[in-house]
């Protein structure tokens, strides 16, 4: 069945773009036409020693995107196909891969186990290759097995141990795959291949070791193997063996403690002495007891009596394990660009000093202060880019009070260094500068006092023009000090605010913008500034900055790009800055009219936005119509005949899925601007979004929203919504029986079942009242499976806040508009009546308000 395919393999790599395309085609035409058959020859292809190394590796690596996408729908279609894939084939190509991985030629044992786990995450979570694991494992057990081939098994046994959850393995075969791993560390009998291969599966194989790590004899051994194999002769097997001791760190904490001594001294001299990919891990190993001991912190404040034990190793090593970090901070790369996206070990103990700040608050101050004023005033720049690193790094965990009167201290000498001859150090000082300001000013306590904010707005106006990556981290800096005024929109801010306009766009224009995505930061700055202006000061300030951005997003317009990309860039910033303007203009009825003087120049050039085919532009542009249909209110109508295909466009966008989801938002925000007046287009829309409700490649995480936009068009269109009723229930309720089905184990399902749950009870509440005054009765077939829904969310102990008040907000909008006919159908009401008692001594007002609401209908019609 297999066909001869090794030409037109090689052909698909050929440099000849002509015969590379036909090539490709003609794979894609097989692939097509017969896909088990294609499978199957990709497989002989891999599998054969006598063919070229270029074919087997293509073949191999077909193979794998043939089981494997990152897009979740593709995904699931390709595990369809694989499923129905004849028994017998499927038996052939799992054999040939498994004899692939003792090939001679590393390259194809590689590829091949990487295509072995990719069948397993198919077909082991199904029980369809329960011999896989023993396959594996005997070839390691052989003791003639070449080394070769126990290191692409190793490697194989890593793969699947990655792609698989520790609930597909039985206990005992998690059991002989970490046997196997631990014996294919050791070093007196093992060629170093295979300990490095050995040393990375275990990696991926710890989340299986709970019950081991959880047996002392087990946990010792496992500690022993890592330990020794982090002490090797060879760079890469310690870099391996450091991250296993980084992610033994996460999952194992609490059986840490007999062990840290050692793991202090392996951890401190490799972070003093070894090479950078293992210092790297090692100070990786404390960012993650940071992680784990920030995390039960957090768990004894909100005592939830859910945290587990709180060991304290870095209270415990603070003394040795500070001064240690702040001397990688010194080990700056000479020639190195600013670029925030590279890590080396300065950058690696900075963010570890962070973490440490963040766990044990004041008590890093008098270890940190001594190395900043000892280093800060030296002539070496090293010596005072590393001051300012260490202090930027400890601004975040301890008190306002402390690190108040150090910065009050040090401020002037910051802003002094702003003007230093070296750019790193600049560069540093703006972070720290925009970090002093994020963490340190707000309207409660700020350490900016009107005497010092001049000199702090010259100094970062002036910033502004340094090279480009120190004005990025300047913008960065403007942006959190406008922030600490937002809350007040305090008139201190007033003077500067031209100024600073001014100096944003003019930075915004640079020539050499587009290095340290400084053009972005100087928009998301300027956005700041506008959103804490004091409107009265400064209205006329920014209805001229409105005409500015929308002369400059016509001009983008205009011009044809050859940087599509910069040009598409471009038009989503200034789409971003005119949403702020419309939000800032609208929020008071003095100001609105500028919004409504410049509505339709503005929509028209929404609308030539939509024209262009960057995604991020049509995320912004829509996100901008969102806040200028909600400013428009039932004028916005006029705009539907010309916006409406576009609307079409972005709720089928399922490819780029957060195009679709805000398109989703968008149709909400109109709605609930237009009420009655956007009946024309309802069909459309709601047969678009029921569609992207049943389909299976869209991506998940836009269904939730849909739902709450159920509400928002129940409730604008009232009774005429009625036709819908039928479709749109239907698709709530098996909505939330998914919820009842879901597995809140998993942290990211129970995210997701949170964020559905709130978006069902918003579609009922919307809907509903929709119908109060109309027609309340075509609800009523539907409010048993409601109050069911209700009963079940409000029973779970660990329900979210959100999904609380979205469920007290529908339980008493479902009292309310049905009244009496309500009134059968509840079975314990005392439970209810329990609850809402409980939710009215919660903090949030916000909650207490809403189970008041509902809580007073509720009693109305019990005792009527």
């Amino acid at each position: 069945m297999a066909m001869e395919i090794t030409q037109f393999l090689l052909a698909a790599q050929s440099a000849d773009a002509r015969v590379r395309t036909e090539a490709e085609a003609n794979l894609r035409q097989f692939q097509e036409q017969n896909l088990p058959a294609f499978l199957l020859s990709l497989s002989v292809e891999l599998a054969n020693n006598e063919k070229p190394t270029e074919s087997r590796t293509l073949a191999g690596l077909v193979l794998k995107n043939s089981l494997d996408a990152k897009d979740a729908g593709t995904k699931e279609l390709l595990t369809r196909q694989w499923m129905a894939i004849d028994i017998s084939i499927i038996s052939q190509i799992k054999d040939l891969l498994l004899r692939t991985l003792g090939s001679p030629v590393l390259e194809a044992r590689h590829t091949s186990a990487q295509v072995i786990a990719k069948v397993a995450s198919i077909d082991i979570p199904r029980k369809q290759w329960p011999d896989l694991i023993g396959s594996l494992l005997n070839n390691m057990t052989q003791r003639d097995n070449p080394a070769g081939l126990k290191q692409s098994t190793l490697e194989a046994l890593g793969y699947v141990c990655e792609e698989i959850s520790h609930q597909d393995l039985e206990q005992g075969e998690v059991n002989n795959v970490l046997t196997a791993v631990v014996q294919g560390m050791n070093l007196a009998e093992n060629s170093p291949e295979v300990r490095l291969a050995a040393t990375r599966a275990l990696y991926n194989a710890l989340e299986f070791a709970q019950t081991n790590f959880d047996t002392q004899m087990e946990r010792d051994f496992i500690m022993k193997m890592v330990c020794e194999t982090a002490l090797s002769k060879e760079v890469q097997i310690r870099q391996a063996a450091f991250e296993c001791l980084a992610s033994i760190a996460s999952r194992y904490y609490e059986v840490l403690e007999p062990y840290m001594q050692a793991l202090f001294e392996l951890t401190s001299n490799a972070i003093k002495g070894d090479e950078e990919a293992v210092a790297l891990q090692a100070i990786e190993f404390w960012s993650s007891i940071c992680d784990e001991e920030i995390e039960l912190q957090e768990f004894e404040i909100s005592d939830t009596g859910d945290s587990g034990p709180h060991s304290k190793f870095i209270e415990k090593a603070l003394a040795s394990l500070v001064p240690l970090l702040l001397e990688t901070l010194l080990k700056q790369e000479e020639d190195l660009d600013q670029d925030d996206n590279i890590w080396n070990i300065a950058m690696a103990g900075g963010t570890c000093l962070q973490l440490i700040s963040m766990t044990v608050g004041d008590a890093i101050l008098p270890l940190v202060m001594p190395f900043v004023e000892a280093n800060i005033v030296k002539p070496d720049w090293h010596c005072r880019e590393a001051a300012t690193f260490a202090f930027g790094s400890v601004l975040e965990g301890p008190s306002t009070e402390k690190l108040s009167v150090l910065v009050h201290s040090g401020l002037d000498f910051l802003l002094r260094l702003m003007k230093d001859e070296n750019n790193h150090v600049k560069d540093t000082t703006a972070w720290t500068l925009s970090r002093i300001f994020e963490f340190l000013h707000s309207p409660g306590s700020t350490v900016i006092s009107s005497a010092t904010l001049p000199r702090v707005v010259e100094i970062l106006v002036e910033g502004t023009k340094d090279a480009p990556n120190v004005a990025e981290k300047v913008c960065w800096a403007i942006y959190h000090l406008s922030q600490g005024y937002e809350e007040t929109c305090s008139s201190l801010f007033t003077p500067y605010v031209p100024g600073i306009i001014e100096c944003l766009l003019s930075t915004a224009s640079r020539a050499d913008g587009d290095d340290s995505r400084l053009r972005s930061s100087a928009y998301e700055s300027l956005n700041a500034v506008v959103r804490c202006s004091n409107l009265k000061e400064t209205s006329q300030i920014i209805a001229q900055l409105l005409v500015v951005i929308m002369n400059k997003l016509g001009q983008t317009l205009e011009l044809s790009s050859d940087d599509k990309e910069k040009q598409g860039d471009l038009q989503a910033s200034f789409c971003g800055v005119l949403q702020v303007i419309i939000q800032k203009l609208t929020s008071d009825d003095g100001t609105k009219r500028f919004i409504l003087e410049a509505a339709d120049q503005i929509m028209v050039l929404f609308l030539r936005v939509f024209a262009c085919r960057s995604s991020t532009v049509h995320e912004e542009a829509m996100l901008a119509i969102g806040a200028l249909a909600y400013a428009t209110g039932t004028e916005f109508e006029k705009y539907l005949p010309e916006l409406y295909k576009y609307l079409e466009m972005g709720l089928q966008n399922f490819e780029e899925f957060q195009v679709c989801a805000i398109t989703v938002g968008v149709v909400g925000d109109i709605f609930r601007a237009l009420d009655e007046k956007a009946l024309p287009y309802c069909d459309g829309i709601m047969s678009h979004l029921m569609k992207d409700l049943s389909s299976e490649s869209l991506h998940r995480s836009v269904k939730p929203p849909i739902f709450s936009v159920f509400g928002d068009i129940g409730l604008a269109i009232g009774v005429h919504f009625e036709k819908y009723v039928p479709y749109a229930v239907q698709m709530m309720q098996g909505a939330s029986e998914l919820c009842a089905r879901m597995d809140t184990s998993d942290e990211e399902l129970m995210e997701y079942g949170n964020q559905l749950k709130c978006s069902i009870f918003e579609a009922y509440s919307g809907i509903l009242q929709g119908f109060k005054d109309s027609k309340p009765e075509v609800m009523l077939p539907y409010a048993q499976h409601l109050l069911q829904f209700i009963e079940l969310v409000l029973r779970d102990v660990n329900r979210d806040a959100n999904v609380t008040k979205a469920t007290v907000a529908a339980l008493g909008d479902l009292v309310d508009v049905l009244g009496l006919t309500i009134k059968p159908l509840f079975g314990d009401f005392a439970f209810f009546e329990g609850i809402l008692q409980e939710c009215l001594q919660f903090d949030d007002k916000s909650l207490r308000e809403t189970t008041a609401w509902a809580y007073a209908i509720m009693r109305r019609i019990m005792d009527q």
